[in-house]
């Protein structure tokens, strides 16, 4: 059995961590924060919390995978409601559409939104199905080095075409929907990897599919508690987390890693390394690469973003936990954020789980998470650009403004510092363009004994993506060491 240090105890380094100890090895996390979980994050405040991070779980059997080498489960770990409506959309011109946890209702929310679209929403939920499926066997299946992974995991040349990676979403959505509207909604999936819907792979439409099929759920007491269940799992596997502790260099001999060095000047010998941390980070700062550092800068950042979370006094008619204000045009909101800019008329994403949790704000108030999409490393004047995403909020007919009781602010910078995910994106590495999978950094890392885990490497950013990157690296390690 080998000693793993991981540096990072994000939720990819947690289920790294279960996996390998439920196999006999000796497993220890370092976590610069004070507490583990990553981007899984919480803000407390005045008895409100909020979600800073991930706000929903898809994909929950991905978890209960990982808790029942604990020894657990989800569901006595966590109480997991299954939202319905699942989100609630809104345009300015007075649309609204209700995205239900039932197919049939779903599709009938979309005729009503525009006579004969729900038989087009079945469809591009088949076809995402389609794509999901050979995905899954595929794509998430093992590590993607080059194409050459990708085609040997395939039964057929059909596979190739059926996950769509030649059309952008944005294509993928124009022959879909005669709409703009719900174009502008297949789009906004693009976003849930920090990328342009007209860069992004039409492959991104299994996302709609994965939460039609699967749920989407929130774990009461909020997704905190998701983060607490890991981390009490990997202790009492035997994993030791050590917080407050920040790793200044993963060490080297012989083009194998030996271990870390603390910012303390400590060291920590090792005989496999997992990296928890941006690809970014680690070849820039942690080990001195810089072939791989111009590799990475080439796959591209994701998007970064830029919350608002307030406490509401006062309730609000038609507000669903997981909310979407759309912007005038689309196009020119992307358009102004791939230019690097910042957009005049943002989309605009709140959740507000005291509608579901009345825990999450005191009686009588909401706890608004509110986010807009920036580019990385954008450097925003944060009290006007607050200003401006409650002035298009109260275009929609929502106005916060006299009913706030405080609105703090999180900015790119922000989630850099905290995170130290350069330009502060969100998911690592952007998902722009037909070659963005073989792009992403690999979950083998340039030294041996290096690996990678979390959104900035295969499979990409998202929960059930992270922890799906932690099985492929345990099933890795376990193939280099027979």
């Amino acid at each position: 059995m080998k000693h793993v240090v991981i540096v990072g105890g994000g939720v990819g380094g947690l289920a790294a961590a279960i996996r390998l100890r439920a196999v006999g090895h000796t497993v220890t996390i370092f976590e610069r924060n004070d507490v583990a979980g990553g981007k899984l994050a919480t803000f407390e405040r005045d008895g409100f919390t909020f979600d800073i991070g991930p706000s929903l779980l898809t994909l929950p059997h991905v978890f209960d995978e990982v808790l029942a080498l604990a020894g657990t489960n989800l569901e006595a770990e966590l109480d997991l409601v299954r939202l319905d409506p699942q989100f609630r959309y809104h345009w300015r011109n007075g649309g609204q559409l209700r995205v239900h946890n039932d197919a049939d209702a779903t599709a009938a929310a979309f005729d009503t939104f525009s006579p004969g679209s729900g038989d087009a929403w079945r469809g591009f939920n088949e076809h995402g199905r389609k794509i999901w499926e050979v995905s899954e066997r595929t794509f998430f299946a093992g590590p993607m080095d080059n194409p050459i992974a990708l085609l040997k995991r395939m039964r057929s040349p059909k596979d190739l075409a059926t996950i769509d990676a030649l059309r952008t979403l944005n294509d993928a959505s124009r022959a879909t929907f005669d709409s703009p509207e719900l174009q502008q909604w297949a789009n906004r999936y693009a976003t849930y990897s920090g990328s342009s819907p007209r860069q992004a792979p039409a492959t991104l439409a299994c996302i709609p599919h994965i939460e039609a099929e699967y749920g989407c759920w929130y774990p009461m007491g909020g997704l905190g508690a998701l983060r607490d269940a890991l981390v009490r799992a990997a202790i009492d596997q035997g994993v030791t987390i050590e917080t407050g502790s920040d790793v200044a260099q993963i060490t080297t001999q012989d083009q194998a890693v030996t271990g870390v060095k603390l910012i303390d000047g400590s060291t920590t010998a090792a005989d496999i390394v997992i990296a928890n941390v941006d690809a970014e980070h680690l070849y820039g700062d942690l080990i001195d690469d810089e072939r791989a550092l111009k590799q990475v800068r080439k796959a591209g950042r994701s998007t970064s973003g830029f919350a608002l979370c307030i406490g509401a006094s006062g309730t609000t008619e038609n507000l669903g936990h997981h909310n979407v204000w759309f912007s005038d045009d689309y196009a020119q909101e992307f358009r102004e954020l791939d230019a690097g800019q910042l957009a005049n008329d943002p989309t605009i994403y709140g959740c507000v789980s005291s509608v579901t949790d009345p825990s999450q704000a005191p009686a009588g108030s909401e706890n608004w998470f509110l986010l807009v999409n920036t580019p990385p490393g954008a450097d925003i004047d944060a009290p006007a650009y607050r200003d401006l995403v409650l002035e298009r909020l109260a275009a929609h007919g929502v106005d916060l403004r006299d009913r706030m009781q405080f609105c703090a602010r999180l900015t790119p910078a922000d989630i850099e510092a905290f995170y130290r995910s350069p330009g502060g994106a969100i998911y690592g590495t952007a998902s722009n363009g037909k070659q963005a999978a073989f792009a992403r950094p690999a979950n083998r890392g340039t030294k041996d004994g290096l690996y990678l885990v979390g959104g900035s490497s295969h499979p990409g950013g998202g929960l059930p993506l992270v922890a799906t990157s932690a099985k492929i690296v345990c099933e890795m390690i376990a193939q280099d060491n027979e």
